[in-house]
C-alpha cells in the first residue's frame, strides 16, 4: 500500500494550523504541526517529512533562518507562507532554499494543488525507496541525472538537491550548451516571475556548484556563467 506523505505545518497561529491540516488531510496526508521556529528546527531535523509548509514571520526564530538552519542538513521541499507586502523576505525565503511560496491570506484549495504539485516534483518522494525500470538518464562524464528517480550522482556518489535546485539542473542539463537568460529560467524552471529578481536563480545556481564542488569540481564547472545574458550547461570531456 502506498505511504501518504508526511507534511509539516509551522504556524504561530493556530487557527490557521488547523485549517491547513482539515484540508490536507482530507487528501490522506499525515499532518504534524509546530507553533514556532525553535521547535519546527527540531521536528524537521529530527524527523522525515515529505514536505514542509512553513510560515515566514514567526515568533523568535523566523521561517528564513528556519529554512536555512535545516538547508545545511536537509533537502525537504518547503512552501512558505507568507503575507501581502513581504516581497522582499520572499526573495530572501528563495535564496536560502525554499521551494515556493504561498501569499497570506490563501485559498485552502490553492494550498492543496501547490503542495500536490511540489511533492510530484519532489527529489525525496516514493520512488527513491523502490526499485525502478530507469529510461531518462542523462549521462554525461562526472555526471548522471536519473530523470525518473530525480536523482544526481557525480562520480557515483548521490547529490542530496532540493526539488527546485533539481529541476534548474535538469533543465540546463537538457540543453547542452544552449545559453539562457536569467529571465528564461525563472519563467520556466519557476513557472511565474519572482516580482523580476534575478538574484533567485544566481543563488541558486551558486548552491547547485556548492554541492557538486564538494564530490566533484569538474562536475560543478559543467554549470558554465554566460557574462552578461546567464548560464549553460557545457558538458566537459575527459
Amino acid at each position: 500500500m502506498e505511504k501518504d506523505a508526511r507534511i509539516l505545518i509551522v504556524d504561530d497561529e493556530e487557527r490557521i494550523r488547523k485549517l491547513l491540516r482539515m484540508y490536507l488531510e482530507r487528501e490522506n496526508y499525515e499532518i504534524e504541526e509546530a507553533e514556532n521556529g525553535e521547535q519546527a528546527l527540531e521536528i524537521a531535523i529530527e524527523e522525515d517529512f515529505d514536505l514542509i509548509l512553513l510560515d515566514l514571520m514567526l515568533p523568535g526564530m523566523d521561517g528564513i533562518e528556519v529554512c536555512q538552519q535545516m538547508r545545511e542538513q536537509k533537502a525537504t521541499p518547503v512552501i512558505m507562507l507568507t503575507a501581502k507586502g513581504e516581497e522582499a523576505n520572499r526573495v530572501q525565503g528563495f535564496e536560502v532554499g525554499a521551494d515556493d511560496y504561498i501569499t497570506k491570506p490563501f485559498s485552502p484549495r490553492e494550498v492543496v494543488l501547490r503542495v500536490k504539485a511540489l511533492l510530484r516534483r519532489s527529489s525525496t518522494t516514493k520512488f527513491l525507496q523502490t526499485e525502478t525500470t530507469t529510461k531518462n538518464v542523462i549521462v554525461f562524464p562526472h555526471l548522471t541525472i536519473d530523470h525518473d528517480a530525480h536523482r544526481v550522482l557525480a562520480e557515483e556518489q548521490i547529490i542530496n538537491l532540493t526539488p527546485k535546485e533539481y529541476e534548474l539542473l535538469y533543465y540546463l542539463a537538457k540543453a547542452p550548451d544552449k545559453v539562457f537568460s536569467r529571465e528564461d529560467l525563472l519563467k520556466d524552471v519557476w513557472n511565474y516571475e519572482f516580482f523580476g529578481d534575478l538574484r533567485t536563480v544566481d543563488t541558486h545556481v551558486k548552491r547547485l556548484r556548492e554541492k557538486l564542488n564538494k564530490v566533484s569540481p569538474k562536475a560543478a564547472a559543467m554549470i558554465s556563467t554566460v557574462w552578461g545574458v546567464g548560464y549553460k550547461f557545457e558538458a566537459v570531456k575527459d
